[in-house]
């Protein structure tokens, strides 16, 4: 398959790829200008995995690498993904590539991994989008640690596995369909729009914040922010469902299709024309979503008159939760939501109240009607110094 761009596509030699012009052992170099990329042959994450030196073709020395999933900064790459009996193998191909191929390129080499904060492919990403072999060597806790530590702790991490990942497989061993053949998103009047939303596996996916979703939004809206479309598509929706965007503004459009796409999420019908006053401006149904700030959930758990569903992750959790919480990830709160009281308000927290919005919206979809998003979310709780309890 080779792309629009004429662009020819290379990858490992240890996976069979029925794509590409190039399969790649270790230490193979492919010349791009003035430029030589060398593959590093670097298992661990998956036995497939590469690292790409880039060096002048008539240097002697790397000047950058791309380590994928093989080192983050402050990271290194998850090691489960063949499940639990064969980990213990890879975390071992993981640390002897580390210290025998990437930490030797060199402390002045520039590092440009695959993944930041918030992906699930490593346990605590640092925000920053690159760094260097020597910053890594001297601040990565897990680059100053002897194998058997190294081992143990590799292993006591609990990472997520998205329902994505089994499509992403295919599409990255088979090759992903092309987007010039991808389905063009269309501007809808109200009552195009309106038509679109009765057709089948239909998903409104409304990308505004929090605040504004909750003021008002189309009845039966998810509610998954601009920069959230990235990741959380992937937990929520299915391949067999078609989407229709509300945007802040117009511009918004492009950014969710490339994100949506990115995931494999192709089927995108239409957006709003002129967003959601257009649609409150003809007189359609609307809906909107309790919510609480951090002083009234505080009063409101005081009285035992809300239930409080903490939808972050374990490692978050683990940090610190409160009190009579009980943690349901958001990913995994649509299966999830029969054991939850139908009686009784209930109220969504995570870090800030972006994922709290999207679960929110959840369980407004499935019936639930006394529903809050807490804005602020725990981030907001550990300011007014509220007690937190921690595990051990």
């Amino acid at each position: 398959m080779q792309s629009i761009s004429k662009a020819e596509v290379a990858h490992s030699k240890e996976l069979p790829f029925k794509y590409g012009e190039h399969s790649l052992c270790d230490y193979d170099i492919l010349n791009l200008g003035n430029l030589g990329i060398e593959a590093l042959y670097t298992p661990g994450h998956t036995n497939d995995s590469l690292c790409y030196v880039i060096s002048e073709v008539n240097g002697n020395e790397a000047t950058m690498v791309f380590t994928g999933d093989t080192l983050f900064v402050g990271d290194v790459g998850r090691t489960d993904l063949y499940g639990p009996e064969a980990q213990i193998g890879q975390v071992r191909k993981l640390y002897h590539s580390l210290h025998e191929k990437v930490l030797r390129l060199g402390d002045h080499v520039i590092v440009y991994p695959a993944h930041g904060s918030g992906s699930v492919c490593g346990h605590h990403i640092s925000d920053r989008e690159f760094s260097t072999i020597g910053y890594e060597r001297k601040t990565n806790p897990l680059l100053k640690i002897e194998e058997d530590l190294f081992i143990k702790h590799v292993m006591k991490q609990k990472l997520l596995v998205p329902p994505y990942f089994s499509k992403m497989e295919q599409l990255n061993l088979n090759g992903p369909p092309l987007l010039k053949n991808a389905a063009v998103s269309q501007h809808l009047t109200v009552d195009e729009f309106e038509e679109e939303m009765r057709q089948p596996n239909t998903v409104i996916l409304d990308t505004r914040e929090t605040d504004a979703f909750a003021g008002s939004h189309i009845p039966g809206s998810l509610n998954i922010w601009l920069e959230g479309l990235g990741f959380y598509p992937g937990w929520v929706l299915t391949y067999n469902q078609r989407f229709l965007l509300v945007t802040d503004k117009k511009e918004d459009v492009e950014t969710a299709t490339s994100y949506l796409h990115r995931l494999g999420f192709d089927n995108i019908a239409g957006y709003l024309c002129q967003g959601i006053s257009q649609w409150r401006n003809s007189g359609k149904p609307i809906e909107h979503l309790g919510s609480l700030s951090a002083i009234q959930l505080k009063k409101k758990l005081d009285l035992h008159e809300v239930v409080l569903i903490d939808v972050r992750s374990s490692s978050e959790w683990e940090e610190g939760y409160v009190e009579g919480a009980e943690r349901i990830y958001v990913g995994c709160l649509a299966r999830e939501a029969s054991k939850l009281p139908r009686n009784r308000p209930i109220a969504l927290t995570c870090s800030v109240g972006n994922r709290s919005g999207l679960a929110a919206s959840i369980l407004k979809n499935l019936g639930f009607e006394n529903v809050y998003n807490v804005f602020g979310g725990m981030e907001a709780w550990k300011k007014l110094d509220y007690p937190l309890i921690k595990q051990k």
